[in-house]
């Protein structure tokens, strides 16, 4: 409330026109500019070096100002107390300045830069909060990179090391909160996520601290950033360390305050090395330049100087360098274009009450947005790097955009980090996770069944749950590499299958945390739970047996076997499921299935043409029946109901193939499943379970309508027999009339009888074979060596009726007639 008065008194109070005039008409001798930081703070000190060093370097430089010297008037600044901070930083904008160096807190950032907007002061500030914007303040110019490219940085080690959630600790302010939106921002565009984020105030008491820790260890996530400032900082490391959170499994980053203590600062204390080993942290890039070296190799003897002899330049320190030198080429370039200081004050700003906050001494710039643009144009190699500002009046450096657009970097695959020492002293990544240890008991809902008890069912004696999908389910968790505590909780009185819907209500009304069993789930309905991610949120846990929203189609069948082509081969319209869908034959469904609900909205079907069945006899009978007779055409389930019902019933028919639906799915543990798959537990409990029973020979009281059997075409088999008989009776009779025209009867008569019967047996089956005897009449025989050597022409000339039959072991042709 404090800020929001201030920011609305000063907007209210810079409405009225400008005051009397104070001018320094050319280039005056000496022009101030203000400075804004905490001096007791490492950054802040470091600063303070850093703009006495430029402007040692500056003033003494005769290329420059043309014998102007620049003077820094240097107010410290409470970063903790943010109400004492931003009344210390009004009370220095009394002074006439032509440009501040500061603010380095952006919660006094943000104060001050409503004022400089209305003096028209340009604020060159290393705050690298990312809401500051030139857009809401016009003379803010940012001379650090944005938060938004350090917490770019943290995602993209997070992705790297492909880590899905982190948590975040942060220092509860301005710079904090926004910082810690701006990871949200950039984890999010990589698929990761901030599970847990918890910040405190500057001055939170060490108790508090520590309980704020617990809280954490019981967190899912062991991926931490702390954003936050040094003091704070390493306060939470060191309690971290005591509680063994500095251990293997975890990953802490902390942003750049802790590279930016540790660049300048040449002791640092025991205790706070030994707690924070294996800390990650980020370090803005400064490329090498001469003035950095200058810079860097003088940078002893002026921290003596300036009474910051511990302290060592860091990044800080070179962008507050180079921000003295850009206001000092602007400055020059405002008076080589005719620019001059003057300041107006305005009668507005009075004190009344006669305070110490003389508001009546605050004065305009009257010449700071021709200041302001000198400054956007500035150009020059500084301590660094290249200096320059874009359109948005912030630093222009190499951006992280510019850098990942090139091809060598825009996969993970071609990125190469430095081998990390993690905490615990181990070089093996950590996996980023742990189930928390505060984790509640999950309340997993499972179906009290009536029928096909052997998917899931309580056990009347002992009171618990077994069946293939308790199984599955209790195997599939011993494989996950974190712990899981559950009870199982019955659904349903045991006399009747529970309805779906029912349960379905209940997880998403938290009343269970999950369920197992063969429940399918609609996705837009449902909340749901992967185990196979390292973090369990509320929601619904759906295993089943595999390929579960496959359906399949019982039909009704005449129990006649001379029934089954006429009938159900070419009868039957019912061939699959567009077949079901249009014609009006009763279809049976399981009770309490999913399939009711299904086939009414998804397929169409009037309810009034649906039964429900409630266990395998009832659907054996409703299939024997037929809808002519009060039963069924058809029974839709799902396919292990099926197969668990074919196994006892093995002679139904199975007609038509598979269907699935669209849009239908359900959650498991998919991975642990898998490798139930592979080592074969699957099918152990697959055969446990659904292997009820057996098919036998005996078991005919159904007859399969689509499977053809040997019996099945012994009609077919007697007709081909009868005609191949008699094709064989018609085919003996026409070569006996012909043999008995060509044997001579008077050839028998001299031969006994028995071995005439042999020769007359012998010379039939020989002309069947094509060996017929001689002829004596109507024949000429030729002998080979008396044979005429006839040309071919002239053979073929010859006119010949009959066949010309070859005989295979003679010389003679035989041409009948």
């Amino acid at each position: 409330m404090k800020i929001a008065f201030l920011k609305l008194l000063f907007l209210i109070l810079f409405v009225i026109p400008d005051g009397p005039c104070k001018s320094l008409a050319g280039r005056p001798s000496i022009v101030n500019i203000g400075s804004i930081i905490r001096l007791n703070s490492t950054i802040g000190g470091v600063s303070a070096v850093a703009i006495q060093a430029a402007l040692d370097d500056i003033n003494s430089d005769p290329t420059i100002l043309n014998g102007t010297t620049l003077h820094v008037i240097m107010r410290d600044t409470n970063c903790d107390d943010g109400f004492l901070g931003m009344v210390q930083a009004l009370q220095f904008m009394e002074t006439d300045v032509i440009a501040i160096i500061g603010p380095q807190c952006s919660t006094i950032a943000h104060i001050i830069s409503f004022v400089a907007n209305e003096l028209r002061v340009p604020l060159m500030s290393f705050a690298s909060d990312a809401t500051l914007s030139s857009i809401q303040f016009p003379f803010f110019v940012r001379t650090v990179p944005s938060d938004l490219y350090q917490m770019e940085a943290v995602a993209a080690v997070v992705d790297y090391y492909r880590w899905k959630i982190v948590t975040a600790i942060y220092i509860d302010d301005d710079y904090g909160r926004n910082g810690i939106a701006a990871l949200d921002d950039a984890l999010t565009a990589r698929r990761c996520k901030i599970s847990y984020k918890i910040g405190f105030a500057a001055n939170t008491r060490r108790s508090d601290l520590l309980n704020l820790l617990v809280t954490v260890s019981n967190m899912e996530s062991r991926v931490i950033v702390l954003h936050t400032r040094a003091e704070q900082g390493f306060q939470l490391l060191s309690l971290a360390n005591r509680l063994n959170m500095m251990g293997n499994g975890y990953v802490w980053i902390a942003t750049d305050w802790l590279s930016s203590y540790l660049d300048a600062n040449s002791s640092v204390p025991a205790e706070i090395l030994y707690g924070m080993q294996g800390v990650l942290t980020l370090r803005a890039h400064i490329p090498k330049s001469k003035m950095q070296s200058n810079l860097v190799s003088k940078w002893g003897s002026l921290s003596k100087k300036y009474n910051h002899s511990d302290l060592r330049i860091n990044a800080y320190g070179f962008y507050v360098y180079d921000s003295v030198w850009t206001v000092a080429r602007a400055l020059d370039a405002f008076f080589d274009d005719g620019g001059s200081i003057s300041f107006s004050n305005d009668s507005r700003l009075h004190d009344e009450t006669g305070g110490t906050l003389h508001l009546e001494a605050m004065s305009i710039f009257n010449m700071g947005n021709k200041m302001l643009d000198k400054i956007k144009h500035v150009n020059f190699t500084g301590a660094s790097g290249q200096v320059k500002f874009d359109p948005q009046r912030l630093l222009s450096i190499v951006h992280p955009e510019d850098l990942y657009s090139k091809p060598p970097n825009t996969s993970l695959a071609n990125q190469r980090l430095y081998d990390v020492i993690w905490p615990g002293q181990t070089s093996h990544k950590p996996r980023g996770w742990a189930f928390p240890f505060n984790a509640k008991e999950l309340k997993i809902g499972v179906p009290n069944r009536f029928s096909f008890k052997e998917f899931v069912t309580k056990d009347n004696v002992t009171g618990s749950m077994k069946g293939y999908c308790v199984d599955v389910f209790t195997q599939a968790l011993a494989l996950l590499p974190y712990p899981v505590t559950y009870k199982f909780v019955p659904f349903g009185s045991g006399t009747e299958n529970p309805h779906y819907d029912n349960l379905v209500q209940m997880v998403e009304d938290n009343e269970f945390d999950g369920a197992i069993g063969d429940i399918a789930i609609t996705m837009n309905r449902t909340k749901a739970i992967d185990f196979t991610q390292p973090f369990i949120e509320t929601g619904l846990v759906i295993l089943a047996p595999v390929q579960l929203f496959d359906f399949i189609f019982c039909t009704h069948y005449t129990a006649s076997l001379t029934s089954i082509l006429t009938v159900q081969q070419l009868d039957t319209s019912i061939k699959g499921l567009d077949d079901l869908k249009s014609s009006d034959y009763p279809i049976g469904f399981q009770v309490g299935s999913f399939a009711e609900e299904y086939m009414v909205k998804e397929l169409n079907i009037s309810r009034s043409r649906l039964k429900a069945l409630g266990s395998p006899e009832e659907y054996a009978e409703n299939l024997k029946l037929g809808p002519k007779k009060g039963g069924v055409m058809a029974i839709v389930d799902e396919r292990p109901y099926v197969e668990l019902f074919l196994s006892t019933y093995c002679k139904i028919a199975v007609a038509g193939s598979d269907f699935t639906s669209r849009g239908w799915g359900f959650v498991d543990l998919s991975t642990a499943i898998l490798a139930l798959s592979e080592n074969g537990e699957l099918q152990r409990i697959h055969d446990k379970w659904l292997k009820t029973g057996d098919c036998t020979s005996d078991n005919t009281e159904f007859v399969d309508s689509n499977q053809l059997r040997l019996e099945s075409f012994w009609g077919l088999f007697l007709i081909s027999g009868v005609a191949c008989v008699l094709a064989l009776l018609i085919y003996f009779g026409i070569m006996l009339r012909r043999f008995l025209r060509h044997e001579p009867p008077e050839s028998a008569v001299s031969e006994p009888g028995s071995s005439k019967s042999r020769r007359s047996l012998k010379k039939f089956i020989s002309f069947v074979d094509d060996r017929e005897p001689p002829k004596k009449k109507r024949s000429l025989s030729l002998s080979r060596s008396s044979m005429p050597t006839t040309p071919m022409s002239n053979l073929h000339a010859l006119d010949i009726e009959r066949p010309v039959r070859p005989i295979r072991n003679g010389s003679v042709i035989d041409i009948e007639n």
